[in-house]
């Protein structure tokens, strides 16, 4: 009888914290950087993980070009442009190319070599990241390792001091 409670215990204490780490969104399971595909404005070619600068931060940043906050955290981010000109800057949105290139134009973003705009098509990020609200903000560093999201408003002199 005490064999059976042993294993009963053992068995419930696993499956409690295998729940819990499938319940992790992916991006705390494996947290760097993840292997994206985005086509990028206004060329359309194609830049991934692969892409990337090795041994300088990155940080990656999901939004709508129609989203109020987003508007505001670029505008942010183009004020303290100089705090960021060493981190590689990934913009994504699922939204069609023709809506993010108006955004592109818009907001001057090929002044800023550091920042890659570009189209998720497949909704990566979104599920990756589990995305619920936009701006999502995701921080790694120069190794590559998560640092911290944020979502909605947020100072990007806030997010410079983590880098």
């Amino acid at each position: 009888m005490k064999t059976l409670i042993s294993f009963l215990l053992f068995f419930s204490t696993a499956c409690s914290a295998s729940a819990q780490v499938d319940s992790l969104p992916i991006y705390k399971r494996f947290p760097t950087v993840p292997p994206f595909k985005i086509i990028t404005l206004p060329d359309s070619s194609v830049f991934s993980k692969d892409d990337l600068k090795k041994n300088k931060a990155v940080i990656i940043m999901v939004f709508s070009p129609d989203c109020e906050h987003c508007q505001r955290a670029l505008k942010d981010l183009q004020a303290h442009a100089a705090l960021f000109k060493k981190v590689q800057i990934i913009m994504a949105s699922p939204l069609d190319y023709t809506i993010l290139k108006k955004f592109y134009d818009a907001y001057n973003i090929a002044a800023y070599p550091n920042i890659k705009m570009g189209r998720d098509g497949s909704y990566f990020f979104g599920s990756f990241f589990k995305i619920t609200f936009y701006p999502s903000i995701f921080v790694y560093d120069k190794k590559g390792n998560f640092v911290q999201r944020f979502e909605g408003d947020v100072s990007f002199a806030k997010i410079a001091e983590l880098l």
